[in-house]
């Protein structure tokens, strides 16, 4: 059964437009179609006598001369079809044939075909138009689409290049000063000096500067992930925030998912990267699951925390991080919803439609 197209804005009625079979025609069968159709009428017309006016009928012929042919063929499909139904009437026996009747009918043909040859010129110029518009905006929609790609690489770059300095160098920065200060602290305790326990707090204090710069580092630098490396990066990032957070994070995934490529998989790290991270900081989770499936030709993942949950009314602008996570989706083509999970906890999912095995490794 076919369904009814919907009409809902000028771009849906255009498409619907192109999606209808179109009618082509050679021009010599064009020239014979018209033809016949005119002395058919014209046969029918004399058989049911000049008392009836078949006049309407003959707007068949000069429609599909005027709208598939041209605005000279339609003139003459106009002057074929009046000399058709003179002799047809003539040949039924009318009495008199009036020159005004003949001249006003004449007149109105030639009216509608002038009117329908430019009514498909105007639209043949508009589809041009949507056309050109149409592959415009393509260009223009894949040049974005490069240009997001181009930048999320150099984001990328500059996460690492800062996630190494905060490593190299104030990290070893610290760990230096760290040095110095416990050393001193062992002077002063040789010297039985008062100063000891300010010179441990001192120590301390830089011994948890130097696992913020750590934890930070961790969180800019993530290398680059290979597409078979996807189920090893999230496991690695469940344990990070065990570790970082103390609370309980846990990967569950399937060893056999595959995705297409290493922009794809670096890009689903992030995005569950940013969301368990969210949740360790934000959400006062005591339990986050990061959960990679395929469901048939679907690639989903989900990160789901027991915290105080999503709120109904998101504020405008949305945060940077939403933010980050619906651009990597995008970019890679999946679709990414953020929901509260129940009635407590929020539930993040990333979905991503990809090839079979033989497509992704190649395979005819």
């Amino acid at each position: 059964m076919r369904t009814i197209p919907r009409w809902n804005s000028f771009d849906g009625v255009i498409a619907n437009l192109r999606s209808f079979p179109r009618f082509t025609l050679s021009r010599k069968g064009l020239v014979v179609v018209c033809l016949l159709l005119v002395g058919i009428v014209g046969c029918i017309d004399y058989l049911t006598g000049y008392e009836h006016s078949l006049l309407l009928f003959y707007l068949l012929p000069i429609s599909l001369a005027a709208w598939f042919g041209s605005l000279v063929f339609g003139f003459a499909i106009v002057i074929i079809s009046v000399i058709v139904w003179v002799l047809s009437d003539l040949a039924a026996g009318i009495p008199a044939l009036r020159l005004w009747n003949v001249g006003t009918v004449s007149v109105s043909y030639v009216l509608f075909a002038t009117v329908l040859s430019k009514l498909r010129t105007l639209i043949r110029e508009l589809d041009r138009r949507v056309n050109e518009r149409t592959e415009a905006l393509q260009r223009e929609v894949a040049e974005r689409q490069r240009l997001d790609r181009e930048i999320a690489q150099v984001a990328d770059r500059e996460r690492r290049r800062l996630g190494q300095d905060l490593h190299d160098t104030l990290g070893q920065h610290l760990t230096g000063t760290a040095l110095a200060a416990q050393v001193l602290k062992e002077k002063l305790a040789v010297r039985a000096a008062p100063e000891v326990p300010e010179a441990e707090k001192v120590v301390d204090y830089i011994e948890q500067g130097i696992e913020l710069t750590r934890n930070l580092a961790r969180g800019f630098f993530s290398l680059e992930l290979e597409r078979e490396g996807l189920i090893v990066g999230l496991q690695g990032l469940a344990e990070d925030i065990t570790e970082r957070f103390r609370i309980d994070c846990v990967f569950d995934g399937q060893e056999s998912v595959q995705v297409p490529d290493s922009a794809t998989a670096t890009q689903l790290y992030r995005i569950a990267q940013e969301a368990a991270t969210n949740s360790a900081k934000h959400a006062a989770a005591g339990r986050i699951a990061i959960r990679l499936a395929m469901d048939g030709p679907e690639l989903t993942l989900s990160i789901v925390d027991d915290g105080v949950g999503f709120p109904d009314k998101l504020p405008h602008p949305q945060g940077l991080g939403l933010r980050l996570m619906r651009h990597g989706a995008a970019l890679i083509g999946a679709s990414f919803d953020i929901r509260r999970n129940g009635e407590r906890g929020t539930i993040a999912t990333c979905k991503l439609g990809i090839a079979s095995d033989s497509d992704l490794d190649g395979s005819p």
